[in-house]
């Protein structure tokens, strides 16, 4: 599937009024909407598919990290849905994501979340992992690739190195943020043309656009660097 655009902008809020505003809003300049934990949690299945009546593809963000058996069912209970994206924890090991990707349904990119943007070096060796940031994003990506997932969710920081391991994988690129934009609580950021150029095929951008005064303006201005 290609999209209109490669900005998936992240819709983090509970309130789906709130939500579906700032999505049609925005809707012209962006690819689809990322929908992630907090939307999920409190408007769950009913809230996607009114979010899907918008007529954007749907990214759902749920990072689903279990047994390969329950991440399987898991896929499958939201087949119905027909997401465009859904990721899950590449760390939860090659089994499961086998089990998640053959529950899927065909149109969905099954990608697999190698290490969160909010993380550095020192959260790594904290959680016990062996390799630093770069290389344990390597490495789940290899593992990724291996358990036939369709790509991977890494930093801007670590996309070129994936894409170099992964020529044909597909690359969301989250913790994008415009040049001179805070940070927020992202550790490992590039601007949004940094990440297009560096490999990858979905940007998700969330407060940059949705925090503006004008989000749709916002859109169009991040649209333009690419």
């Amino acid at each position: 599937m290609t999209y209109h655009s490669p900005i998936f902008v992240a819709l983090d809020t509970p309130e789906i009024e709130h939500a579906k505003a700032l999505a049609a809003k925005v809707r012209h300049h962006v690819g689809g909407i990322k929908l992630g934990l907090e939307f999920f949690a409190a408007n769950g299945r009913p809230g996607v598919r009114e979010m899907a009546t918008l007529g954007l593809p749907i990214f759902l963000d749920l990072k689903l990290h279990d047994i390969p058996n329950t991440v399987g069912k898991a896929m499958q209970a939201l087949a119905t849905l027909e997401p465009a994206i859904v990721t899950v924890h590449a760390s939860g090991g090659r089994a499961m994501m086998e089990d998640a990707k053959a529950a899927a349904p065909l149109g969905t990119k099954v990608v697999g979340v190698t290490m969160l943007t909010s993380l550095d070096e020192s959260d790594v060796e904290a959680v016990g992992f062996r390799d630093d940031v770069h290389g344990q994003v390597e490495r789940l990506t290899a593992l990724a690739r291996e358990a036939g997932l369709d790509g991977v969710v890494c930093s801007g920081a670590e996309v070129k190195a994936a894409k170099k391991l992964w020529p044909g994988g597909f690359f969301v690129v989250p913790g994008v943020r415009p040049a001179h934009d805070a940070v927020g609580d992202q550790k490992r950021v590039v601007t949004p043309r940094q990440a297009l150029d560096h490999g990858a095929s979905v940007l998700v951008i969330g407060r940059p656009i949705t925090n503006a005064e004008d989000p749709d303006i916002a859109a169009r201005a991040i649209e333009a660097t690419l």
